[in-house]
């Protein structure tokens, strides 16, 4: 039994597929080639018709499947040509916060706060094709002259890819998930700290959210965000948008890497000082990471109350240690009493967070202040050996904005 490729190449034949001792990997081989006969300029992934499209093919060049082996075919097919082949069912599931495929073809996923193994494995061909299918579009590369690069996908998750010779096991690729549903501060700690939060952010305080990598600091900041009063305008800055502040007047800014020539790019440091000119009640900068600290801190001291921004840090004193370095990255002669006295008038509180098994977590809340020529925190709330954030110091720092009361009245009332 024979069946025809298609009417393109007329007179051509091929094995019958559609016999169980088919090869499914030959299918697909026939499927891809008569898709891009017939579809040369990739309309079937523009006009929502790929679905479609592939499931005609697929009957065309095997007629005879049945119907289990046509569907786990149909959702393959459709997985690799429009989205993520077989990362498409993790990347679909909520649970999964973050997916790592490694060099050697293995894939963890961190799933409900956990690290693990999955059964599903990459080869390092598929990876770098997946990689290229979602860059490509942005000017952006993935080759030995170009052997790393980081993008966002559609719906705002973060990807960062490398390759050899900078990764010499294989592609190493990783996603970390742009989470949907908004999560409220009781999910960080259930407890009067989270009202604290909430009072620092309408009494205008400003917060530096400090912690590790994938601590929850972007998801700390949406939380925050649900206290501002919906009226004001916040402009965001990130180097890869993440924040989906539940705001109706928000301006997002993204940072714009170099193209594939080397230029082109835009960096965060630019956005810090354009955001100034948009006219903003708060300014929410995604990371620092650079020499932008010196920038957000003089935005911060100049009538934007309320703003915030997140750093990397293993302590909240840290944080502050961490900004001092990084303002000086600014090539700004800076003395350092300076510097500390411009980050004691600038952030007011040190909001440090950390991941633990399952769970992302407030670890403490520290007020900002100077002891002589010295900047430190004083803990307001902080978690006691029973992991409880207990409530140690009330603060000293009054609302920065005179329309609201005090944290000792708010708390009288």
């Amino acid at each position: 039994m024979t069946a025809t490729v298609g009417p393109s190449a007329p007179g051509t034949v091929t094995p019958a597929l559609e016999s169980v001792g088919g090869a499914d990997d030959e299918v697909k081989r026939l499927v891809h080639r008569r898709l891009l006969e017939l579809d040369p300029e990739g309309d079937a992934l523009l006009d929502g018709a790929l679905s479609s499209r592939v499931g005609e093919i697929l009957r065309e060049v095997a007629p005879l499947l049945p119907a289990a082996r046509f569907e786990r075919l149909l959702r393959d097919l459709v997985d690799e040509i429009g989205g993520f082949g077989p990362l498409e069912p993790l990347l679909a599931d909520p649970s999964v916060s973050e997916v790592m495929v490694n060099g050697g073809g293995a894939v963890y996923v961190e799933r409900d706060g956990t690290l693990e193994q999955d059964a599903v494995e990459v080869d390092a061909a598929t990876a770098v094709r997946l990689v290229e299918r979602v860059v490509a579009p942005l000017g952006l590369r993935l080759d030995r002259s170009s052997p790393m690069v980081e993008a966002r996908l559609a719906d705002g998750s973060r990807l960062h890819a490398v390759i050899p010779p900078l990764a010499p096991d294989g592609p190493s690729v990783t996603i970390r998930r742009f989470r949907v549903r908004p999560v409220p501060l009781e999910a960080f700690d259930p407890g009067p700290a989270a009202a604290f939060l909430r009072w620092s952010v309408r009494a205008g305080w400003n917060l530096l959210v400090a912690g590790g990598t994938s601590a929850g600091k972007t998801t700390l900041l949406n939380a925050l965000s649900a206290a501002i009063d919906g009226a004001e305008r916040v402009v965001t800055i990130e180097e890869t948008a993440e924040l989906r502040l539940q705001l109706p007047h928000v301006v997002r800014l993204e940072a714009r890497p170099a193209n594939a020539e080397g230029v082109g790019a835009v960096d965060v440091r630019d956005l810090v000082r354009t955001a100034l000119r948009m006219r903003p009640d708060r300014v929410v900068v995604g990371e620092v990471r650079g020499g932008e600290a010196l920038d957000m801190l003089q935005a911060l001291n100049t009538g934007h109350d309320g703003s915030m921004s997140t750093v990397h840090a293993s302590a909240p004193v840290d944080a502050l240690r961490r900004l001092e370095v990084l303002a000086s990255l600014a090539a700004v002669a800076l003395p350092l009493p300076a510097l500390r006295a411009q980050i004691h008038s600038s952030v007011d509180a040190v909001v440090f967070v950390s991941r633990g098994r399952g769970a992302r977590r407030i670890e403490s809340i520290s007020e900002v202040r100077a002891r002589g020529a010295r900047v430190e925190t004083v803990p307001l709330f902080e978690r006691d050996r029973e992991g409880v954030l207990r409530e140690r110091n009330r603060p000293k720092r009054h609302a920065r904005r005179s329309s609201v009361d005090g944290w000792e009245d708010a708390c009288e009332r």
